[in-house]
């Protein structure tokens, strides 16, 4: 009985181990859309590093929100996100759509003005609020990033997008 309960043990550290690196340090999102392309396409695979702003603490309502040695949301990065609970106005349940991705293009202290939905900094709309970013998508046509959703807060911002893992036109990338 004792040889099979250490493969067991064995088989369940490695499979927290895994859960822990996944939920904590990179996961993998599969793009939903084509809002940036031509950088990524519907169905690319890319790997998230959700650690690249701090190690998130959400609390789920027992513990107010933090991160763990901060590290603030540079422009021009492209981040992960989720959208905001409210901000679609009558769908409710946003969790459908899953981890967004856009570009950031304000971030705190900086002022965004829209002309026909294209941003220019600076302008009218003051991001100057702590931990709220300005995010975009490179198609015109995506309608869910800043234009549509306005200032997405830090505690929605999941990670930075490191790389593609896999591109629906030329498989696995190296």
């Amino acid at each position: 009985m004792a040889g099979w309960l250490k493969y067991m043990i064995a088989f369940a550290s490695a499979f927290a181990l895994m859960l822990a690196i996944r939920s904590l340090v990179l996961s993998v999102h599969g793009v939903i859309g084509d809002g940036l392309a031509p950088l990524y396409h519907n169905g690319d695979r890319l790997l998230i590093n959700r650690c690249s702003y701090g190690l998130r603490i959400e609390g789920n309502g027992l513990l107010p929100y933090s991160r763990l040695m901060r590290q603030p949301v540079e422009r021009g990065d492209i981040v992960a996100f989720n959208i905001p609970r409210g901000s679609l106005g009558c769908l409710e349940d946003v969790s459908s759509f899953g981890l967004m991705i856009a570009r950031c293009k304000a971030v705190p202290g900086d002022t965004v003005r829209t002309d026909s939905g294209v941003a220019v900094i600076p302008g009218l709309y003051n991001c100057a609020k702590t931990d709220y970013y300005w995010l975009e998508a490179i198609n015109d046509k995506n309608p869910v990033d800043s234009r549509y959703l306005g200032f997405i807060p830090e505690q929605d911002i999941i990670g930075r997008v490191v790389t593609v893992l896999y591109n629906r036109y030329n498989s696995f990338l190296p």
